[in-house]
């Protein structure tokens, strides 16, 4: 499942059973403050994903419901203030995604009904009490799932089996990105693989963390979105395997749920 999927259906999910669509009255129109942290070009896809999944739930904007969409543009004091902003528009519910976003609009509001549609771990960052009942305003869904950095670890050594250096890049104040560059980082001993920390917190850091990658020349680079699926797929891309010179061992190739020619 990609991130515009898991938006569409995570968040359009919870919004059905927020406001079931057949129950609504002429007077009263459901309105709904979504809060984008990065810029408009960046979140375009996710802004349709949403669109769409409110659509396969019975929801159209101009007849049905009524949505607020505003972006922090990556700014931590703008997403204070729109997280602000949303709640004395009395919103009915407030869509956001990442940690920081969510805690912004966790402070605003013990009322307002918030959906999180890309937490990575509610229960550590003291979003919801526990995933089975979490209490208080906040439900949507977890991103977290450490083991998968391991497991793309074991991909990548079974698909370039002369691998010796992988690079990862995460963001070390992000709660599930810690985890999962633990469990990355205990993967690579036991494959005996040299693992290159690489740190991204800001939008700046990205040319000095290019820059690394290209003077330690890592053959590989893994990267933390971190999601907590209920089911994987592999998916490979021959074409892109032949553009890299690779020659994928039959055994990867059958255990593949997708091959992309």
């Amino acid at each position: 499942m990609d991130r515009r999927t898991f938006v569409r259906t995570a968040a359009g999910a919870v919004l059905a059973k927020t406001f079931p669509a057949n129950a609504q009255s002429s007077a009263k129109i459901p309105r709904i403050g979504v809060l984008f942290p990065g810029a408009p070009a960046t979140a375009a896809p996710f802004v349709e994903a949403f669109r769409q999944g409110l659509r396969e739930h019975g929801y159209v904007e101009g007849q049905n419901i009524v949505v607020e969409r505003r972006f922090g543009d990556a700014q931590p004091e703008r997403i204070a203030e729109i997280a602000a902003e949303l709640v004395r528009l009395k919103v009915d519910v407030i869509v956001t995604t990442s940690d920081d976003a969510i805690a912004a609009v966790k402070r605003q509001t013990q009322t307002i009904p918030i959906v999180m549609t890309a937490s990575t771990d509610p229960v550590g960052t003291g979003f919801v009490v526990s995933l089975a009942r979490p209490g208080g305003n906040i439900t949507g869904s977890s991103t977290m799932a450490p083991l998968l950095g391991a497991k793309r670890l074991e991909l990548l050594k079974e698909a370039v089996p002369g691998l010796s250096r992988v690079a990862i890049m995460w963001d070390p104040n992000v709660r599930g990105a810690l985890l999962e560059y633990k469990e990355t980082e205990e993967s690579a001993r036991s494959l005996r693989l040299q693992l290159q920390s690489v740190e991204v917190s800001h939008a700046n850091d990205f040319d000095r963390a290019f820059s690394a990658l290209t003077t330690a020349r890592p053959e590989a680079l893994t990267v933390v979105p971190v999601e907590q699926p209920t089911k994987f797929e592999l998916v490979i891309n021959m074409k892109t395997a032949k553009a890299l010179g690779l020659r994928l061992p039959p055994s990867l190739l059958r255990r593949a749920d997708q091959v992309i020619q």
